[in-house]
């Protein structure tokens, strides 16, 4: 649950079960941030961005390629779009959440727990 959304964007032209993958890193990401970084606020890119902008082998993975066009030299536009893509899903898992979320609009939206259930 994110305190104050009521409802989010999907992301279409995949399958459900692609979705369901796609969620489910995600999740394991923001499994991993709440154990270790309780307190602290975070944006899609701490989880999948920076440091691990690496999406091969990964579910994601299907977002770069579903954007990728071969008329863009170096695939920055896939880069962009795979990236919103990314951070609608993980608006989606965060509202999904058994858990609560507080939020903050800034450049790009940001997430922190309540520590609540």
């Amino acid at each position: 649950m994110i305190i104050g959304i009521d409802s989010y964007k999907g992301v279409n032209g995949f399958t459900d079960n692609e979705i369901n993958e796609m969620c489910s890193f995600l999740q394991g990401a923001v499994y991993c941030w709440c154990k270790n970084r309780k307190d602290e606020w975070f944006v899609a890119r701490d989880l999948i961005g920076g440091d691990n902008y690496f999406w091969e082998g990964t579910p994601l993975m299907r977002l770069y390629e579903y954007y990728l066009n071969d008329e863009q030299d170096n695939g920055e536009y896939a880069v962009e779009e795979a990236g919103k893509a990314a951070g609608r899903l993980l608006k989606k898992v965060l509202f999904e959440d058994k858990r609560v979320f507080e939020t903050q609009e800034g450049y790009t939206r940001m997430y922190r727990w309540t520590g609540e259930e």
